[in-house]
């Protein structure tokens, strides 16, 4: 499991400024705030920053690459590299690791999800990710493809539907950066309330994560996150399941889920998931 160094000793009362990792539900601001992309510009290091955007989830690298190197630039970094990887092999090699090890925040953008995972998964490249991570020396975000990818278990397709079932949900692998978590994305606004709780029948030992467009789960050390965005988080929590028939249902015949317990999560709202425990709201300060 991956730990990550405690950052930042003195933190704001209201939002810590630097997040380690930033998973994000997809169709982030681009235009007016940029409310997630500046605090991930701000936690790579702001102007000092040198921001890696790794597109290769997109069927359209070379014009997705292009618009993340517009907004960091505009943002003022120092300097934004776009890896635009286009085979697994390409991974280990010595000039994409030379171009990670220069950058202070790496950019995962949205796409295929299995695409991304087959091409940088189990690779040097990614190892070099994680180690740099775990040390605080690398910042991490991921959104839509780049979100779901973040567990041990992977959604990688299925539909929207207004009951849980077998046939709501494709599950494989993914890159394990966080392996309790089973993440979806695009989450209210697509409606998958009932493919993420098919895929916690599936695996009842993950922690459902369910983030909106426009909305991250940004995570402060290696238990909390913090929200941030328009839209909300939903957790769906099995630590209490008592029953499920997933193991004898059929594939389109509905699915039961005993004593879960659902957390709807908005802007400021800070969770620890592996404690799976809503934490207070801080304290605003009063004028």
């Amino acid at each position: 499991m991956l730990e990550l160094k405690p950052v930042l000793a003195q933190q704001s009362m209201v939002s810590p400024t630097h997040y380690p990792v930033m998973v994000i539900g997809g169709a982030e601001d681009k235009v007016n705030g940029c409310a997630i992309l500046n605090a991930f510009f701000n936690s790579a290091g702001a102007k000092l920053a040198t921001i890696g955007v790794i597109p290769c989830a997109s069927q359209e690298p070379s014009v997705v690459g292009d618009r993340y190197y517009q907004i960091f630039k505009g943002m003022g970094a120092q300097q934004v590299q776009i890896l635009d990887i286009r085979q697994p092999k390409e991974c280990d090699e010595e000039r994409w690791l030379n171009v990670l090890s220069t950058c202070t925040g790496v950019f995962l953008t949205g796409g295929d999800q299995l695409r991304l995972r087959d091409l940088i998964g189990s690779s040097k490249f990614m190892a070099a990710i994680e180690q740099r991570i775990a040390i605080g020396d690398l910042v991490l975000a991921g959104t839509s493809a780049g979100a779901a990818i973040i567990g041990e278990k992977m959604i990688s397709g299925g539909s929207s539907g207004d009951s849980p079932s077998q046939s709501l949900v494709d599950l494989t692998t993914g890159l394990s950066i966080f392996p309790d978590l089973l993440v979806d994305q695009h989450f209210h606004n697509r409606n998958r309330m009932a493919r993420l709780m098919s895929a916690i029948a599936a695996h009842p030992d993950k922690l459902g994560v369910g983030i909106d467009e426009d909305t991250c789960a940004a995570f402060e050390d290696d238990s909390t996150f913090e929200v941030i965005g328009k839209g909300t988080i939903t957790i769906i929590d099995p630590g209490k399941l008592t029953h499920t028939n997933y193991l004898s249902s059929s594939q389109s015949a509905p699915l039961s889920l005993h004593n879960l317990t659902v957390h709807i999560l908005s802007q400021g709202d800070r969770y620890n998931y592996r404690q799976r425990l809503v934490l207070p709201s801080p304290v605003m300060p009063r004028y």
